[in-house]
């Protein structure tokens, strides 16, 4: 089976599971990478999380696999797994959806002296906007989709852990160690 079929059985198979198809990879080595995200306000039987677990992964890899087989598509070896915190923007879609956010454009053809650009990800009916962040100087980049050669989202990291910690509280106080060996809570 050909390529564009066998990404056309990956996304039926995806998005009939109700998660997002973001990106399929294939590799000369007969790795077939699936990228998959979950779709804000659905439920997931794998429990509620705003981005995708191991067992969203495990639930798409198997029904992938037998998918796959049934329909004669070939790979050595299947990976599902989450698009990451710099996911790829590559529809008009994923540019409305994370409308807001920051981004890391570039472009096809350099635009004074320039391919790549950061700022705050607008869109409008007309087309999409980068509000240039770094900048004293307020600046835009309006754009079309079909001049992006990629855009990603810029990760954001937090350090300060899950909750907020209560004041005064002993950090090791209340460790005890888990199943694994390691510390917790």
């Amino acid at each position: 089976m050909g390529t564009t079929q066998g990404n056309s059985v990956i996304e039926r198979t995806v998005t009939g599971l109700d998660y997002e198809l973001v990106d399929v990879e294939r590799s000369a080595a007969g790795l077939l990478r699936v990228f998959i995200d979950r779709i804000p306000g659905r439920s997931y039987p794998t429990g509620e999380a705003e981005f995708v677990t191991v067992e969203d992964c495990e639930r798409v890899t198997r029904q992938l696999q037998y998918v796959l087989e049934v329909e004669a598509v070939a790979y050595q070896r299947l990976e599902v797994s989450s698009p990451g915190l710099d996911r790829p923007l590559k529809r008009r879609a994923d540019f409305e959806r994370f409308a807001g956010q920051e981004v890391n454009v570039t472009l096809k053809e350099a635009f004074k002296g320039r391919k790549n650009y950061r700022g705050q990800l607008l869109v409008s009916p007309d087309g999409l906007r980068l509000a240039l962040s770094g900048d004293k100087s307020e600046q835009a980049l309006d754009f079309q989709l079909d001049e992006v050669r990629e855009a990603r989202l810029v990760p954001v990291l937090n350090f300060k852990g899950r909750g907020s910690k209560l004041p005064g509280a002993n950090k090791t106080a209340d460790l005890g160690r888990g199943v694994d060996g390691g510390l917790t809570r």
